[in-house]
């Protein structure tokens, strides 16, 4: 009995070690964060998304079994990368990084990034619906107007 214990606890260790939860920011209040770091695995998230529309549609005109599996792979990457802007959304910015001002400037501020982030949030859900390339370039500009609102600077990012 022992045995099966140690074997199901190390299984439960070494799947939470896989598991694309850990992959967010930790909720202790560590002061550890990287603001930057986080824009950039949206954008990357961003690029991605358009790449797999882009692949969506070319795979969809054809009739074959290996097109139809790579279709299946590129719209659940597609969505995949989509959920992860939204939980680099929730889960660092909303629960750890945007706090309420105490001043009418630092609440309209306040304001300001969470509907901006509430915007990056939709508009991630949206490229999980369709294939148009517009909604993933609406992604991308959410964003950057998150950024602009968060930093309150124009971004530059490296390519």
């Amino acid at each position: 009995m022992k045995r099966i214990t140690l074997s199901l606890a190390i299984a439960s260790f070494v799947s939470l070690l896989a598991s694309p939860v850990l992959l967010a920011h930790c909720e202790v209040p560590c002061g550890i964060y990287g603001d930057q770091r986080r824009f950039e695995e949206m954008l990357e998230d961003q690029a991605t998304i358009f790449k797999a529309m882009d692949q969506i549609v070319e795979l969809a005109a054809k009739d074959d079994a290996l097109s139809h599996n790579q279709l299946a792979r590129w719209v659940s990457t597609k969505d995949a990368h989509a959920t992860n802007t939204q939980h680099v959304i929730a889960q660092y910015f909303m629960t750890q990084r945007i706090k309420p001002g105490t001043d009418a400037a630092g609440r309209a501020a306040y304001v300001q990034k969470l509907t901006a982030a509430h915007a990056v949030m939709r508009a991630a859900m949206k490229c999980k619906q369709t294939v148009d390339p517009e909604d993933a370039k609406a992604l991308q500009a959410s964003i950057l107007d998150f950024y602009r609102a968060y930093e309150g600077k124009e971004p530059h990012f490296h390519e």
